[in-house]
C-alpha cells in the first residue's frame, strides 16, 4: 500500500486543481497564476496559486505544499515533541470577494508526520460573513454537517465547537465569523480520519460556491465597502496573531508570499467604530458575540 503520506499529498494536489477549475468558471475574468518554489529549510515545496482583480474575487490564493526536514526548536516546544524529522502536506485557500455581499471563506486540510512515528491531519473551513444572510450560514454548516456526519455524528457538534472557540479575536470579544469546522491531533485510525478529510475537503465547492453564486449580483455602496474594509481588518488581526497555519509555516521556514496569500488586498482600521443601532452592520456585531446553531 502506498504510504499515507503520498496519498495525502496526491489528494491535496487533485483537490486544489478541482477547487481552482472552479473558482475560475464562477469569476468568468481572471486566471489562477501559478508559482512552484522550493523548501529552502528541508526538502519538497509547494504550488502556489493566486487570483486577483476578478469580477468576483479581488484576492484569493489556493496552496499545495509538501515538505520534510528538521523541527525548528521552538515548534518542537509548542508540539510538545523532541526536536526531529518532520513531513507536512497540506492545501490551504483564502478567497476575499470584491464584493461585500459575498463573505470570504478559508480552508485548510492538513497531515503531519513525525520521524519519530507520531502522525495527524487537522483543518477545517469557515465563513466570513460582512453582511448576514443567514440561509448562507445555514447552507454552509449543513454542507459540512453531512460530511461529517457521513464518518461520524460526534464529528460535526465537536468540531463546530472547536471552530467556534478556535476563530475568536479574544482582545475583541467577538467570533471572525459565522464559523464552520475545526479539528486537529486525529490520529486515532488515521485510514479512518483520512476518509474523512477527504470527503470534508471536496464539500467545500458545494458548501461555498452556490452562496457566491446568489450573492454575485447584490447591489452594494460605498458605504457598504467601508464596513467590509473594517471588518477585513478584523481578519488580519486574526490570522497575524493567533492563526495556526501562519504561524507554523513561518516558524518552518516556509515561503512567506505563500503563507500571508491569506491576508486581504485592502483593510482598514478606524479608531472606535461602532455601527448604528439595528443596522445590518449592527445585526452581524451582534451574531458574532454569541455562537450560534446554524445546522
Amino acid at each position: 500500500m502506498i504510504g499515507l503520506d503520498r496519498r495525502a499529498s496526491e489528494f491535496f494536489g487533485t483537490l486544489q486543481d478541482e477547487i481552482c477549475a472552479a473558482l475560475e468558471a464562477l469569476d468568468g475574468e481572471q486566471s489562477f497564476r501559478e508559482d512552484r518554489w522550493s523548501y529552502q529549510a528541508g526538502e519538497g515545496g509547494g504550488v502556489t496559486r493566486s487570483i486577483a482583480d476578478g469580477a468576483v474575487f479581488e484576492k484569493g490564493g489556493v496552496n499545495l505544499s509538501a515538505v520534510s526536514g528538521r523541527l525548528a526548536e521552538k515548534l518542537a516546544e509548542r508540539l510538545r515533541v523532541d526536536q526531529q524529522d518532520f513531513f507536512a502536506t497540506g492545501i490551504s485557500l483564502v478567497l476575499h470577494p470584491r464584493s461585500p455581499m459575498i463573505p470570504t471563506a478559508h480552508m485548510n486540510m492538513r497531515y503531519l508526520q513525525l520521524g519519530g512515528g507520531d502522525a495527524w491531519f487537522g483543518g477545517g473551513a469557515d465563513l466570513t460573513p460582512y453582511y448576514l444572510y443567514e440561509e448562507d450560514a445555514a447552507h454552509f454548516h449543513r454542507t459540512f454537517k453531512q460530511a461529517c456526519d457521513a464518518h461520524d455524528e460526534i464529528y460535526y457538534p465537536r468540531f463546530k465547537k472547536w471552530c467556534d472557540e478556535y476563530f475568536h479575536l479574544k482582545h475583541r470579544n467577538e467570533a471572525r465569523g459565522v464559523g464552520g469546522i475545526f479539528f486537529d491531533y486525529l490520529k486515532e485510525d488515521l485510514e479512518s480520519v483520512f476518509a474523512f478529510v477527504q470527503e470534508a475537503g471536496k464539500a467545500f465547492k458545494e458548501a461555498y460556491l452556490p452562496i457566491v453564486e446568489r450573492r454575485k449580483t447584490e447591489p452594494w455602496n460605498e458605504e457598504q465597502r467601508n464596513w467590509h474594509l473594517i471588518r477585513r481588518g478584523r481578519y488580519v488581526e486574526f490570522n497575524l496573531i493567533y492563526d495556526r497555519g501562519t504561524l507554523f509555516g513561518l516558524e518552518t521556514g516556509g515561503r512567506t508570499e505563500s503563507i500571508l496569500i491569506s491576508l486581504p488586498p485592502k483593510a482598514t482600521w478606524q479608531y472606535d467604530q461602532n455601527p448604528k443601532p439595528n443596522s445590518k452592520e449592527a445585526e452581524l456585531l451582534k451574531v458574532l458575540k454569541q455562537p450560534t446553531d446554524w445546522a
